[in-house]
């Protein structure tokens, strides 16, 4: 048995494997760690074959009549070492180490290694030993049946190949066909799978997602079975929040927005800045609470002494890390976006394409009134706020104008966050 072991490469090799014994590659007589740099698969101290030895594996769809319809030891081995890897690494791997054709494929791969490590003691492809056969003499040969004569192996790797017989010719590679294989190889597209999609090339971090739901999932756990859920947040305590540009060139910035809101009248930012820091206030609010008085509907456009409606406060921000302040659902009380018209302003919003970001907010383009239209904005659904340069006098009809769309837009999308 031992010699029919050390004669036959695909024996030797499932011997290695089930008796756990190293096995090991040699280079040019020297030990080394790469397989496709390896010459020879050392698979016990006295057995050293050349890794493109013929095994007794056959190709499927062959005929197993030649050297060629077999698989390579070193195919073979590779099977067993990547036994498992997943589909894409495997090919991957076979064709770094120099099997860009000829490897077992991923179909075949478990049957090969069950065999291999003594799980299953027969597989079809494996064509029987000459020197096994129990067929009587003078038997027929049974059409599509195969045998394999017995290889002498190399014993060292210093031993030279120098037999060779008709019927077990190694086979050498043209050297133009190395050639066109090296070519096609560089034009190859890797094969991927589900798996390895999904898995990417770096490790996904979730917690910015995870941060945005730890409060609502902690609240939800705080819930006791069977306890009255927790009512909707009102507007007693919800108040509706303002995004403006910020941009230095903006019309509208924290420095101008509360005067220009709160008290009907617009002052250039720049103006605003400079008093502001002659009152010792040298940079903006990143948060500015505006009070209006709400006019409650009626015939009367103006609020009269008994029509005087109640005090509605917004916040205004220029910023997402301003919005944060307001806790993980701030988004859902924003009722308007001021822009400038640079799509810029909105990549770190919730919704950074212009036209779904104006499907949930109201957009209002402040400009003044003697610029030219703005094609970029034609298609986001934003209303247009036109201020006079010179003419402060009308100020107050544009802030009344502008109150009137955001009541108008809050009462038919966030009826909740309007105080009654």
């Amino acid at each position: 048995m031992s010699s029919t072991m050390d004669s036959d490469p695909l024996l030797a090799l499932r011997h290695a494997i089930k008796t756990k014994s190293p096995i090991t590659y040699v280079a040019n007589s020297e030990p080394t760690t790469s397989l496709l740099a390896a010459s020879h698969i050392v698979l016990s101290p006295t057995l050293s074959l050349p890794k493109s030895t013929t095994t007794r594996y056959s190709k499927p769809g062959t005929s197993a009549s030649s050297p060629s319809d077999f698989f390579t030891l070193e195919a073979v081995y590779l099977a067993w070492l990547l036994r498992d890897a997943p589909v894409a690494e495997y090919m991957k791997q076979a064709r770094d180490n120099g099997l860009a054709v000829g490897f077992v494929s991923v179909t075949e791969r478990k049957s090969i290694v069950e065999w291999l490590e003594g799980k299953v003691n027969d597989l079809k492809r494996i064509v029987s030993l000459a020197a096994e056969s129990t067929t009587p003499p003078g038997t027929p040969t049974h059409p599509g049946a195969a045998t394999m004569p017995l290889i002498t192996p190399k014993r060292t790797a210093h031993t030279a190949d120098t037999t060779t017989t008709p019927s077990k010719r190694r086979y050498v590679a043209d050297q133009q066909d190395v050639e066109v294989v090296k070519r096609i190889k560089q034009n190859e597209v890797e094969l991927r799978d589900r798996n390895t999609v999904l898995r990417g090339t770096k490790p996904n971090n979730f917690s910015a997602l995870r941060a945005t739901y730890s409060e609502r999932l902690k609240k939800l756990k705080e819930t006791k079975p069977g306890a009255t859920p927790v009512s909707a947040p009102t507007a007693e305590n919800l108040y509706p929040i303002i995004m403006i540009s910020s941009s230095p060139t903006a019309l509208i910035t924290m420095h101008n927005v509360k005067r220009f809101l709160q008290e009907s009248l617009f002052e250039s930012s720049s103006a605003a800045r400079e008093r502001a820091a002659a009152a010792g206030n040298s940079r903006a609010e990143d948060v500015i609470h505006i009070d209006r008085r709400r006019v409650p509907p009626s015939s009367s456009s103006q609020p009269t002494s008994t029509s005087r409606g109640d005090i509605q406060r917004y916040f205004v921000v220029d910023s997402t890390d301003a919005l944060q302040k307001f806790g993980a659902d701030a988004w859902e009380r924003v009722v308007c976006v001021m822009t400038t018209g640079q799509a810029w302003q909105f990549r770190p919003y919730r919704w950074s394409e212009p036209r779904a970001l104006f499907h949930h907010v109201k957009g209002v383009y402040v400009s003044w009134a003697n610029d030219p239209p703005n094609t970029k904005i034609k298609d986001w659904n934003v209303t247009e706020l036109k201020i006079d340069p010179h003419r402060r006098h009308i100020d107050k009809s544009v802030v009344a104008h502008f109150w009137q769309l955001i009541d108008d837009w809050t009462i038919t999308n966030k009826p909740w966050l309007i105080k009654s």
